[in-house]
């Protein structure tokens, strides 16, 4: 049925421990076949409320309804690392409760649906970023479900990618509900937007598309604010009334008491205003003081082509103040040619000894999960006090509570906000980023972008987001989708 609710929250609340409440009360409700984008600062709980709805987290108090004999799919940010030894045949096999026989035509069917060609026998752990999340698409897209959920989709896709991801979500007759920072690619399809805000824990629906719904907050905000603006001016004036004829004495004395109760009940009247969500403070990565010269050469690199690996020549020579760029499409080898540089174990491409590398990586797997954020990043701060330490991470919008939570237990973004501080710690003489939008809210981007364009170290950068790319100086680009 066209306008049958296929989910409805009913008063939910939940939380992950007694100072950390995700949602109080919360009630919204999604229609069938409708296209809808979550909103919502990094960390306020996007992810947990998709977790409600599957089923894999329990509300402490309401009910998460989902419509009689409805299926769910859901794309996750990342593929989890007990599945990255996983063939191609073995990870589609694995969403399915019960074993599912000639499942391979149905794995191309949904692979040639996310633009992908892949040897079923292949590793997962072999493919690129880029090409895991269109894995990732096509795991939830193989259950031919009534409901999909997809969180942050977009994450290392190239231009390419995103555009057939696009196009597909434009022609899907499901329904279907995103999380995503990307605002161009939620424009194009979406009809609707509930938005998650951190600070009262509730959930707003809003009609129309993505640039719709930012007007309509603004227009709620600048209403409300001058609301208050009012209310808060004719408080000032019947306190100053009621403290003038409180000196009077007699009857003027019960006039100062209305006064002042007229002055509550409008107090009491004041709209809470949304708090927007907040942006990183700005911030500058300092830069190792005790080296010179050269400090990455590369000669020679692997990359793909045809999907083979071929061999190429190359001249590249990175010294203080200069940043490098490497573009090309998923699968060419970009994320591939960065973990031997960073290891020392890459043929033909090499960092001089004493150069302390920041690596930035898109799996966040250079972070120990099982450890605390305090200890994470204490462990490199070297003589920095405690509360310096604390002072500096609420910059990075790392509150007291998660310092002392483990990063297994963070957001996607606030595992990004973590490693940007760690590598603020680190000073290091060389930088390098892969894929450093992923998971971000977008008022953080261009702060991030400014500490890069400003960093006086050498940095190699891969971003699939040329906006992003535009705000840092690069001084040379290499192009492995055109390298010959």
């Amino acid at each position: 049925m066209a306008n049958e609710t296929i989910v409805r929250f009913d008063g939910v609340s939940f939380s992950y421990s007694a100072s950390r409440k995700i949602l109080d009360e919360v009630d919204f409700s999604i229609r069938r076949g409708s296209k809808i984008t979550f909103m919502g600062q990094n960390g306020a709980g996007k992810s947990t409320i998709f977790q409600l709805i599957i089923g894999g987290l329990q509300p402490e108090s309401g009910n998460v309804n989902i419509s009689h004999n409805a299926t769910i799919a859901i794309s996750r940010q990342v593929i989890p690392q007990d599945q990255l030894h996983l063939t191609v045949r073995e990870f589609f096999q694995a969403v399915f409760a019960e074993k599912v026989y000639d499942i391979d035509p149905k794995i191309d069917a949904v692979l040639e649906a996310v633009n992908l060609t892949a040897d079923h026998e292949k590793l997962i752990k072999t493919f690129s970023g880029g090409q895991q999340a269109r894995l990732l698409l096509a795991s939830a897209l193989i259950q031919d479900t009534d409901l999909l959920l997809l969180d942050e989709p977009t994450n290392n896709l190239d231009k390419e990618g995103i555009k057939h991801l696009t196009q597909f979500l434009i022609n899907f007759k499901k329904t279907v509900v995103v999380i995503s920072h990307d605002s161009d690619f939620l424009n194009a399809f979406t009809e609707g937007v509930l938005y998650l805000d951190m600070h009262t824990q509730k959930v707003q629906s809003y009609q129309g598309n993505y640039y719709d719904v930012l007007e309509q907050v603004s227009s709620q905000i600048e209403k409300e604010a001058s609301q208050n603006a009012r209310l808060s001016k004719s408080i000032i004036d019947k306190k100053e009334k009621a403290n003038y004829f409180a000196n009077k004495g007699g009857r003027l004395r019960l006039l100062a008491a209305r006064m002042r109760e007229a002055a509550e009940e409008m107090e009491e009247s004041k709209v809470e205003t949304r708090k927007e969500d907040k942006t990183i403070r700005a911030f500058t990565i300092p830069t190792q003081e005790d080296f010179g010269g050269e400090i990455v050469k590369i000669t020679s690199l692997s990359i793909m082509k045809n999907h083979k690996p071929v061999t190429v020549k190359a001249d590249i020579s990175l010294r203080k103040n200069q940043h490098l760029l490497i573009a090309g499409p998923n699968g060419v080898g970009k994320s591939t040619l960065l973990e031997p540089l960073v290891n020392g174990t890459a043929k033909g491409a090499t960092i001089s000894q004493g150069v302390i590398v920041g690596y930035y990586k898109q799996d966040f797997s250079t972070l120990d999960f099982d450890q605390t954020v305090y200890k994470t990043l204490s462990d490199i701060a070297g003589g920095m006090g405690e509360q310096q330490l604390r002072s500096m991470a609420a910059g990075f919008l790392i509150s007291a509570d998660m310092l002392h939570s483990k990063i297994r237990n963070l957001s996607e973004g606030q595992k990004g906000l973590v490693s940007l501080m760690k590598l603020v710690l680190q000073k290091p003489g060389l930088l390098i980023l892969d894929e450093p939008t992923n998971h971000m809210n977008f008022r953080h981007l261009p702060v991030i972008a400014k500490a890069l364009d400003e960093y006086k170290g050498a940095m190699i950068l891969v971003s699939h987001v040329p906006e992003f790319v535009s705000q840092i100086r690069i001084d040379e680009t290499l192009d492995l989708g055109n390298h010959k």
